[in-house]
């Protein structure tokens, strides 16, 4: 019996063991992915732009040139460079896993797999699609120019001519406090 109970105090302290070098990798890990930052720029070198590992913008630089663009199109632009920094952080946290828990652990995998999810491939680039195609029908958010020249405009349809308001009906006379009589109270104070 004293056996069992040194072969159980071993697994424990085993388990234990395992237990805080996961967390310590886990916590290398973190620490990896939080320092991740990617920047991009648009081919002209009008738009630069720097997204965090949780994909947020953290930097927005746009040169002089940019503002000789319509405001539609430099938009598209903005969110199209924001897309493509994004697309980057999945193969960027995957290098973070696999140098710190490995790449076979499943929380791991659990948050590749959300990494990818929350940060597709960006939308085809305007001049051709891209290289790698899914299948899957894509949502593109963005903005549309509906900028219209003014002689493209259509007139708004014409509104039918309004009726003339119907003639009111003369209102009755208010009847006096003494046309009542003493014993009918339905139209008027019995207080008097």
């Amino acid at each position: 019996m004293v056996e069992d109970i040194g072969a159980a105090e071993r697994m424990v302290q085993q388990w234990q063991e395992r237990a805080a070098e996961k967390a310590e990798k886990f916590g290398r890990m973190q620490q990896e992915i939080e320092q991740i930052a990617v920047t991009e720029t648009s081919r002209d070198g009008a738009i630069q732009v720097t997204i965090g590992s949780n994909g947020i913008l953290q930097s927005l630089q746009l040169s002089e040139n940019a503002s000789n663009r319509p405001m539609a199109k430099l938009a598209a632009e903005i969110m199209r460079a924001v897309q493509t920094a994004q697309a980057k952080i999945p193969e960027l946290m995957q290098q973070a896993v696999a140098g710190t828990v490995g790449l076979e652990d499943s929380a791991a995998q659990h948050v590749l797999g959300e990494a990818r999810k929350n940060f597709p491939e960006p939308p085809a680039d305007e001049d051709g699609p891209q290289g790698r195609e899914s299948g899957v029908p894509e949502m593109q958010f963005g903005l549309e120019d509906d900028y219209e020249e003014p002689q493209q405009r259509q007139q708004p349809p014409q509104r039918p001519a309004t009726p003339p308001p119907p003639q009111q009906q003369p209102r009755p006379s208010r009847r006096r406090p003494d046309d009542f009589d003493d014993d009918d109270f339905s139209g008027g104070s019995f207080l008097r």
